[in-house]
């Protein structure tokens, strides 16, 4: 076991680097031949993470679709689904949002020391919450992640959770769809925030291993080292 888990970020954008646009429905960014790749992905780690925003706004299960992948992990001795995990710095969670209310898997939500009360008495016990101190420190929550025995580590964040996983240099590999349209929208959440330093920059550029299509979108397959 290492010190923290292998991180696999996956993420879809438009053509100018969009994850959604400002309209109250979720823009569409994959397609059907996407989605079964994003759940064979899923189907190999051990934990899935999303950000409370994301809980919030889009509402996510977080589960494996095909029965078949559920089968097999449970034959390697695994639960069905994978663990799910989301940080909170407001502690703004709902314990009837489909994270926590859905799938045979443990969830785990982390935040801040302020925040712990509010969050463990919304939240009762249909999670375990954990603080990493006064803010929310991803190395902290990635070695204790570890403790736990996630080994591979899906992160499945907006703007705000890519920020935070790429601007610290915490990715491992990185999955990027892009859809084949614009979105054209100043106010539009960017696949990352601005943030001074960032771990990827022109001095350490990520390695692309694979281009792959997938009808009319295109997965490119980054590794980091």
């Amino acid at each position: 076991m290492t010190a923290r888990p292998y991180v696999l970020l996956s993420v879809a954008a438009s053509l100018d680097g969009c994850i959604d646009d400002t309209r109250a429905t979720r823009l569409l960014l994959s397609n059907d031949a996407d989605f079964d790749r994003v759940d064979e992905v899923r189907a190999g780690v051990d934990a899935i993470l999303v950000g409370a925003n994301t809980v919030r706004a889009d509402n996510p299960r977080l589960l494996i679709r095909s029965e078949t992948r559920r089968r097999q992990r449970v034959a390697r001795g695994l639960p069905p689904h994978p663990l799910k995990v989301t940080l909170t710095g407001s502690g703004e969670v709902d314990p009837a949002a489909r994270f926590f209310t859905t799938g045979d898997t443990d969830k785990i939500v982390y935040t801040t020391n302020a925040a712990l009360p509010r969050v463990r008495q919304r939240l009762g016990s249909v999670a375990t919450v954990v603080a990493t101190g006064e803010r929310l420190a991803l190395p902290d929550m990635l070695a204790d992640l570890a403790k736990r025995g996630v080994e591979r580590l899906m992160v499945e964040g907006g703007s705000v959770v890519n920020t935070l996983f790429l601007g610290a240099g915490l990715v491992d590999e990185l999955h990027v769809v892009f859809a084949p349209f614009f979105v054209a929208q100043p106010q539009a959440p960017r696949l990352v925030n601005p943030t001074i330093p960032f771990a990827y920059g022109p001095d350490r550029p990520l390695r692309l291993v694979e281009v792959r299509q997938l009808s009319e979108v295109v997965l490119l397959r980054y590794v980091t080292a």
